[in-house]
């Protein structure tokens, strides 16, 4: 089954405010998919084409620096976070 690249925007849209929401505090990929109910290995596709587009970052290894051998966690780049923190403050301030 082939998904409209609408869809995938507006499931990617669900990623980005997910990682927004928990931010600095990066997430596993399966705890992403498990969010948004959808399956990993499309989550996975849908988080490297995110990276490429450096609206996240992938992290690979433990907090103590050790990598991670099958699995990653995930957190908005710098850039993105601005860009929706800004967003959020406009859009507050355009209902009152």
């Amino acid at each position: 089954m082939k998904i409209s690249s609408e869809k995938k925007d507006k499931i990617s849209e669900q990623i980005l405010s997910l990682l927004y929401s928990s931010n600095p505090k990066p997430i596993f990929t399966a705890h992403i998919a498990k969010e948004i109910a959808r399956d990993e290995g499309f989550t996975k596709k849908l988080l490297v084409e995110l990276k490429n587009k450096k609206l996240i970052v992938e992290i690979d290894k433990n907090p103590k620096g050790i990598s991670y051998l099958k699995r990653s966690r995930w957190k908005l780049s710098d850039e993105a976070y601005k860009f929706y923190k800004d967003s959020q403050i406009n859009t507050s301030s355009n209902i009152f």
